[in-house]
């Protein structure tokens, strides 16, 4: 008898966990874009995430920049190829919930300010660690246009 209550007691657990895990994962998902390079990842990785909200219009959205992806969110930044203005773009992305993000430690590498980006721009001190802690800690989904 006592083996028999074990047993079940064990499936209960297990049960339990198995539905905590699974729980956790029904939410919303979460994405981490990644942009070194806004010559050859901008234009594309916008058309990414754009396509990614037509479909799954609820997914979390976070693009995080650094080294020349910065380039996208600086004032006026056209993509060299199609001289095309990431501004609106950027804005109208930014206006269905996509955060786009500026790696602090580029800037000071490269000697710009923060005045020299478009106002959806926001900051982060390292965009490695942002995008390291967003996959591990917050369970972010990585994608590199």
């Amino acid at each position: 008898m006592k083996k028999l209550i074990s047993s079940l007691f064990a499936a209960i657990l297990l049960i339990g966990f198995g539905s905590s895990a699974f729980a956790q994962h029904t939410g919303a998902t979460k994405v981490v874009y990644h942009i070194d390079d806004a010559e050859t990842q901008g234009l594309k990785g916008l058309r990414n995430i754009r396509n990614h909200l037509d479909t799954a219009p609820d997914t979390i959205i976070i693009v995080v920049t650094h080294a020349n992806g910065v380039d996208m969110l600086m004032e006026g930044a056209r993509d060299k190829k199609n001289n095309v203005e990431y501004a609106p773009l950027i804005g109208a992305l930014k206006s269905r919930g996509v955060k786009f993000e500026v790696c602090e430690i580029t800037l000071k590498n490269r000697n710009l300010k923060k005045d020299q980006f478009i106002l959806d721009a926001d900051f982060t001190p390292s965009g490695v660690v942002r995008v390291a802690d967003l996959q591990y800690k917050d369970a972010f989904a990585y994608i590199k246009p």
